[in-house]
């Protein structure tokens, strides 16, 4: 691995990270160099994201990742749907060692990329990994539920919502047309610019009671 790319990468985390609000410890920046280092000799074959420069990985994929922290709550139990590349649960699992995540991934392949990268960052005692779709799944307990990247993202909202548990939270990553589904919903939800994007935000939508309705 070409060190130059992995210093331009840490460095960038370092002298961004307080933009996204963001604090990492010396062992947090460590273990996300190696997560990106993975990712890179994986990402030929797979196709995990889309070919970017070391800053805007550290940017556009990790830091913006790392906006959930202050809104997941202590011990939060996470269920990541399509993970892909582990994005944005893997950085958060770095960060904050009290989180306990479930990995729902369509791909067979691209599962077994997040199994080892877990088990390279010795995160895979707090991490579960299911290679299903997640309309196929009963819905699992959890507080928070995250995505990032979903085919047919807006079209599957409803689904995602209905499926999520009674009082969980659910945080999209998404631009202008899936905020606007997210107020079709009716439901209540918060937005978050994302730092450095004109478009693009971190959407908190909370999930209705099992007793309620959505809105038609």
């Amino acid at each position: 691995m070409n060190k130059r790319i992995t210093a331009e990468f840490t460095d960038a985390l370092e002298h961004n990270a307080s933009s996204f609000g963001v604090e990492l410890s010396g062992s947090s920046v460590s273990q996300l160099a190696s997560y990106y280092e993975l990712l890179l000799r994986w990402n030929p074959r797979l196709h995990l994201v889309a070919p970017c420069s070391p800053v805007e990985f550290a940017t556009r994929h990790v830091l913006e990742s790392l906006l959930l922290l202050p809104h997941l709550p202590n011990n939060a139990r996470m269920v990541d749907v399509g993970s892909g590349a582990g994005l944005p649960v893997i950085p958060c699992l770095v960060a904050r060692s009290d989180l306990h995540v479930t990995l729902i991934e369509s791909s067979p392949k691209k599962t077994v990329f997040l199994r080892e990268a877990l088990k390279h960052l010795n995160l895979d005692d707090r991490a579960t990994v299911v290679a299903k779709r997640f309309e196929d799944l009963a819905p699992l307990h959890a507080d928070v539920i995250t995505c990032r990247a979903l085919e047919r993202f807006s079209e599957m909202l409803p689904r995602l919502i209905e499926w999520s548990p009674s009082g969980s939270a659910l945080f999209l990553f998404g631009g202008d047309s899936l905020l606007a589904r997210i107020k079709a919903t009716g439901l209540p939800f918060e937005s978050m610019q994302v730092p450095g994007s004109d478009r693009r935000r971190l959407l908190i939508l909370h999930r209705p009671a099992a007793d309620d309705q959505l809105p038609d």
